[in-house]
């Protein structure tokens, strides 16, 4: 069999992730130990981040063709990818807020929406609140002004029926 073959299913593997993919973002991982690489997959996996260790010549022939092709310069050396399937944020933020307590983590760049951003972007994406968090955040801010309201006309109401 040759080897080609072989690598056929680990590249349909990634083909895959890609077509589902918001976003990826690629890492160093070297230096993490294996306590903090079972804690950052957890992380990840509760995060809903597909992270994965492939092969650059894997990555790059999945990619070919896609968005994530801009991705191609930064393959060298060791390398992970966190594909963020629903939240395209999602991984940018989960691997910043473990790399600050995981210095060996290194950022080498990242699509999200289509867009490259490099490993500067990347950290700047990890600041943007997860959807969820935005949609809560209106949602608090839409009903504070109800509730006020709501006291106010309470109170107009209480007023009127102690002046009679």
């Amino acid at each position: 069999m040759a080897k080609v073959e072989l690598k056929q299913p680990i590249v349909d593997e990634i083909k895959g992730y890609v077509e589902q993919a918001k976003s990826a973002v690629i890492v160093d991982y070297c230096g993490l130990t294996v306590e903090q690489d079972t804690r950052l997959r957890k992380q990840l996996r509760e995060a809903g981040v597909v992270y994965k260790v492939y092969k650059n010549t894997l990555l790059k022939r999945a990619f070919e063709g896609t968005d994530f092709a801009q991705l191609d310069d930064k393959l060298e050396g060791p390398t992970a990818i966190a594909f963020g399937i629903e939240d395209a944020t999602a991984p940018a933020r989960e691997l910043n807020k473990f790399a600050k307590e995981a210095e060996a983590l290194e950022f080498k760049g990242g699509v999200v929406e289509g867009t490259f951003y490099d490993v500067d972007g990347v950290k700047a994406l990890a600041s943007i609140p997860s959807r969820e968090e935005l949609i809560s955040k209106l949602l608090g801010s839409m009903q504070s002004p109800i509730t006020n309201f709501a006291r106010v006309i309470k109170q107009v109401a209480e007023q009127g029926e102690a002046a009679e």
